[in-house]
């Protein structure tokens, strides 16, 4: 089985921790491939770099036909309902895996994420993935994504010190780490907070995983059919569906 990992944000450090993360979800005999795109933002921080980090995750999705399933490692879900119109296996994004999997060990969970401008497109998709009523609520810490990769940087302490707010004030039962780049940090911040803290990576390797050996793949019949064939104008020309 071939899972391919895709950070869709430019930064190949953050990437290196990912696959690091991925690869130690997965079972054994699991290949699991980490990459980026080799354009876009170099971080995904609200809608704006969102709509540039999509057309170089597709073109890394077109590169890796031969992949059983693939993981959006974007917390935002960044382009994954594009990826599964372009995708013939399955497509996990770590935003969706991550709800999913602490609605199965706590009745509440709150989100921890990093820049308040995050806040809104976490909320909208707890709503359009049906699991709203499920979050107590999101929370920023104010660390921007690349001070995660920063030697020396406090981003560990502040994104502690913001759980233990959510667990003390939100009623939360669980935690959610609200961005990729923090997937490092959770076996620490577990141990230090004394409750269930979630990777999104992992979880969405352990879900890619679920779907392949359950053989089940995206539907195609209508909303993640592939694109009709026509050509895009100018610099998005090679992205033309053919």
């Amino acid at each position: 089985m071939r899972i391919h990992v895709i950070n869709p944000n430019t930064t190949a450090s953050m990437t290196k921790k990912i696959g690091v993360a991925a690869k130690a979800a997965a079972s054994p005999g699991v290949e699991v491939r980490a990459v980026n795109p080799e354009f876009g933002p170099p971080s995904i921080e609200g809608y704006y770099d969102e709509a540039f980090a999509v057309p170089g995750l597709l073109a890394e999705i077109a590169k890796a036909q031969d992949a059983d399933a693939f993981v959006i490692a974007c917390f935002d879900d960044t382009g994954l309902e594009a990826a599964r119109c372009a995708a013939e296996a399955p497509v996990v994004g770590i935003g969706e895996a991550a709800f999913h999997m602490a609605s199965l060990v706590a009745e509440k969970f709150s989100v921890v994420t990093t820049l308040a401008r995050s806040i809104a497109p976490i909320e909208r998709n707890l709503v359009k993935y049906g699991l709203a009523a499920r979050c107590a609520r999101v929370r920023a810490s104010n660390v921007p994504v690349l001070a995660l990769e920063e030697p020396g940087s406090d981003a560990r302490h502040t994104v502690e010190a913001e759980i233990k707010r959510a667990l003390a004030e939100d009623g939360a039962e669980a935690i959610v780490l609200g961005c990729a780049g923090m997937t490092d940090l959770v076996r620490d911040l577990e141990r230090s907070v004394g409750a269930p803290v979630l990777d999104g990576v992992a979880c969405a390797v352990g879900l890619a995983e679920s779907l392949v050996r359950l053989g089940l793949r995206t539907s195609k019949r209508n909303t993640y059919a592939p694109p009709l064939a026509k050509t895009y104008s100018g610099e998005l020309a090679r992205f033309s569906p053919r």
